[in-house]
């Protein structure tokens, strides 16, 4: 299998999404409610690990373009989407966690992207501004 190298950016923004989620769990153990901070900790790993899996199956489907690979890549998105949404169900029927903390985890990925951006542009202006 020939595996092609991962993007920086790439590299970067899973590492962001990492440290993020990280930062937003410890503070929420320190100061706030368990089951907020526990849904923080579920809501982010749901998110990672979903932008991981759509980050392989894009990656599968760039490979070979193709009528079929488009269809793979819309089929495993409802599979994805499914999975995604029968494991929030569960999670939140059974009461395990503070539903707010579980959308601020969620949003991990996100934050993640913005942040990445933004000290990106800010590092390509600081550049463009000392020439």
């Amino acid at each position: 299998m020939n595996r092609t190298e991962k993007d920086p950016l790439q590299k970067r923004l899973e590492l962001t999404n990492w440290i993020i989620l990280g930062i937003l769990t410890l503070i929420s153990f320190f100061f706030m409610p368990r089951k907020f901070a526990l849904g923080m900790l579920l809501g982010g790993f749901i998110s990672i690990v979903n932008f991981h899996w759509l980050v392989r199956d894009l990656r599968k489907a760039f490979r070979s373009i193709s009528e079929k690979s488009n269809s793979a890549v819309i089929s495993k998105y409802y599979i994805r989407f499914a999975v995604t949404a029968i494991a929030l169900y569960f999670i939140i029927t059974g009461d395990i966690v503070d539903i707010i903390g579980l959308l601020i985890g969620l949003s991990t990925v996100v934050i993640a992207i913005v942040i990445t951006t933004v000290a990106l542009y800010s590092k390509k202006n600081c550049v463009e501004e000392a020439r």
